[in-house]
This record gives structure tokens, C-alpha cells and sequence, in this order.
């Protein structure tokens, strides 16, 4: 832990991190921790992004008006701490492009404490691999139990869900066209036509 570093400059790698220390750095400085690396967000996304994930954001905020869970959209800190690990103490801090909770126990009002539902991640050049890869193996050990990691430009969609065991057993890939159903929560679903309609 690097707790009372000053931060004249970006978080090292070869350092860990905790939230302690996140909530330390000033705005400008725009990242996420996993298993206590600082991975930076700078720049911000490219509009194609932005416009992919307000448009899957819009139509699950519909589709949940007056249900108990709930989408939200980045950025939004995630704390997962590991068991009985305070929030500051926690290396992992980040924040998931869209995703879906629903349980209300984790919103804190800052921040959302706890594994989310659903995650969605718009693959993008600067984030494709550690979404790939570092979110993919924080998620599946966090309990996220559907994950979708989104390629815009392509327009496929790689899907992962939870066995029985909670891991994630091989994904599902299929063309990001249609209207394709969560797996997890049958009675939501994305329409692409509409994501992607110029």
C-alpha cells in the first residue's frame, strides 16, 4: 500500500494501491484498481463508445422503470472488497462501463459496494485487454454472474455466465444484431438495430 504518496504525477505500476489511496488522487487523475495495480482511463472514451453504452444504458433503464434492480453507467466506482476487507483496504476499484444491481444493500450514495449483477464492457483499443483478461478473471472471482464484453466496430458480442460452480465455463459468441436476451435475467434484453442505427 502507498497510503500518504504525494500524487504530483500518475500512480506507479510496479506499486499497489487500496481505495484508501484512490480516494486521495485528485479528479483529473482517472483509473481503476484491480488486485491493487492502477490501470489508467485517460483519455476519455471516443464518442462511438460513449454513444454504444448510453444506448444499451437507455433501453435497460426503461426495461427496469419500478423493478428492483437497477443500470448504471460509467463512471460509477465499484468496490469489491474480498471477505471481511474494509472499503479501504480493498485493491479492486472499478468502473464498469454499464452493469445492473439488485441489491439495494450495495449502493452506498458515493459508490457501489459489492458485486454487481450484470456487467457490460465496450471494448475499446486502449481497454480491449484488460477487459479480456484482468476484468475477466476480477468478475468471474467477484461473483459477477453475466458478462458481456461488447466489440462496436465489429459488432460481436462474447457473453459470459456462471455454471453451477460460479465460474465462468466457455463464453458464448455471437453477432451483436437483433434483439439478443440476457441469460441470466430472461425478461431483459438489447436491441442492436437500435444501439448501432445512425
Amino acid at each position: 500500500m502507498a497510503t500518504g504518496e504525494p500524487m504530483s504525477a500518475l500512480p506507479r505500476p510496479e506499486l499497489r494501491y487500496t481505495y484508501a489511496d484512490y480516494r486521495t488522487w485528485p479528479d483529473e487523475v482517472r483509473g481503476e484498481l484491480i488486485d491493487g495495480v492502477f490501470y489508467d482511463m485517460s483519455p476519455a472514451p471516443a464518442l462511438r463508445h460513449q454513444s454504444v453504452a448510453g444506448a444499451i444504458f437507455s433501453q435497460w433503464h426503461r426495461a427496469l422503470r419500478g423493478k428492483p434492480c437497477r443500470p448504471y453507467i460509467a463512471p460509477v466506482d465499484v468496490l469489491l472488497p474480498r471477505a471481511g476487507q474494509h472499503d479501504d483496504q480493498t485493491g479492486d476499484v472499478v468502473q464498469p462501463d454499464i452493469f445492473i444491481v439488485c441489491d439495494k444493500s450495495k449502493l452506498d450514495g458515493r459508490f457501489v459496494r459489492g458485486t454487481p449483477d450484470v456487467v457490460v464492457e465496450v471494448l475499446s483499443t486502449s481497454t480491449a485487454r484488460k477487459d479480456q483478461t484482468r476484468k475477466l478473471a476480477l468478475y468471474e472471482s467477484s461473483g459477477v454472474r453475466e458478462y458481456w464484453l461488447l466489440h462496436p466496430e465489429d459488432r460481436v458480442l462474447t457473453i459470459y455466465t456462471q455454471d453451477s460452480e460460479a465460474h465462468y465455463g466457455r463464453p458464448q459468441v455471437l453477432a451483436a444484431e437483433g434483439i439478443v436476451q440476457l441469460l441470466t435475467m430472461q425478461d431483459l434484453s438489447v436491441d442492436f438495430e437500435e444501439v448501432f442505427a445512425e
